[in-house]
């Protein structure tokens, strides 16, 4: 029976959505993280798009966000030159970390006692969280500006990307050991760690190839020119978006599109899988994040499978269930917002 996707929408962002994070799974859950360029990064729960809060601090565009593995840090790389790190249970600001430019892009070791950080300045910096008096390591090389920096190979080697060129450097030695060069500018870079995969799309190509070697794996072309993409935990699919609006989702091993779907008012900047593969998360210049089931129809989170009567010639799909929260009430936000595609309150609705 065919089923129709219906997205959670988490609204509460005034600006373009420009990237998101998952935590690991906890014992409460898994949580994520949204960068915006209103400067408000917020924490939501993972299954559900719940607001949980927003962290204040910034007063630029917030351009990067994580959460550490355990979801009790999170770190945010802003256009007012710094980089936070912030408790995530309590929302305080632990440190922050001031650069000469605008800073891109964050991502916390595995211990979560070290932040790698990279921006405009085109240099990579490593900060030992346990001294935040101390200076910074450096690796210079980069001859553009930094988009984005990962650790990868349990912390002993570091992957970044500026605007045609990824590079691999070792950790140890602080030196490139290789890198990847794109006749066009790359918009996204992810790490898988089971497999040693990197994913990275340029143009309309989503590109797979080697976080070891950085040898190719393969590549799929998309209708539109893609800006992000990311590859489920199982590795059976991939979602990717862009400037067309779209989410495409394909089988991995044959690069089959096995659906596309259309929800966002504007291109799309960031998507990802949550850690358990049951949905992704997509980021937009329409100010939102949209919550997608990776195999429509299944009962989980706040969606729930209700199949309709046999004669009625409807098509089945999943009811958006709102647990200790009233219908009504809802309802009568989504009115007062209805002359608006963003919210001044965080929410979430189908």
């Amino acid at each position: 029976m065919a089923m129709r996707q219906t997205p959670l929408t988490c609204s509460g962002h005034t600006r373009p959505v420009v990237d998101l994070a998952f935590s690991g799974i906890t014992p409460y859950g898994y949580f994520l993280i949204s960068a915006c360029k209103d400067g408000k990064p917020m924490l939501r729960q993972g299954d559900t798009g719940d607001w949980i809060g927003t962290f204040l601090g910034h007063k630029g565009a917030v351009w990067g966000a994580t959460l550490n593995k355990d979801a009790t840090k999170a770190a945010t790389a802003a256009a007012d030159f710094t980089a936070k790190v912030w408790d995530a249970v309590s929302g305080d600001e632990l440190m922050t970390l001031a650069h000469k430019h605008i800073v891109k892009t964050v991502d916390f070791t595995q211990d979560s006692n070290y932040l790698l950080t990279g921006g405009q300045d085109k240099l990579l910096r490593i900060y030992d969280l346990n001294k935040p008096e101390a200076e910074p390591k450096e690796i210079s090389g980069h001859t553009s500006g930094i988009k984005k920096a990962l650790w990868c190979s349990e912390d002993k080697q570091i992957l970044s990307a500026d605007d045609k060129t990824v590079r691999l450097w070792d950790h140890a030695t602080m030196t490139e050991v290789k890198s990847l060069n794109f006749n066009m500018s790359v918009s996204s870079m992810e790490y898988i760690p089971e497999g040693e995969i990197l994913v990275i799309t340029y143009g309309r190509s989503i590109a797979f190839h080697s976080a070891i070697s950085l040898d190719p794996i393969k590549s799929f072309e998309a209708p539109a020119t893609i800006n992000s993409a990311s590859l489920h935990p199982e590795k059976e699919f991939l979602v990717a978006g862009g400037e067309d609006f779209k989410l495409y989702k394909y089988d991995y091993n044959s690069g089959e599109e096995l659906e596309s779907y259309k929800g966002h008012f504007g291109p799309i900047h960031c998507v990802r899988f949550s850690p358990d593969g049951e949905l992704y998360a997509s980021g937009s210049e329409d100010g939102t994040l949209r919550l997608w089931q990776t195999v429509v129809g299944k009962t989980y989170g706040l969606w729930k499978c209700v199949l309709p009567e046999e004669d009625s010639g409807e098509l089945a799909k999943p009811k958006i269930s709102f647990p200790e929260t009233a219908e009504e009430e809802l309802e009568e936000i989504a009115a007062e917002n209805s002359d608006s595609i963003y919210s001044s309150t965080p929410e979430v609705k189908a």
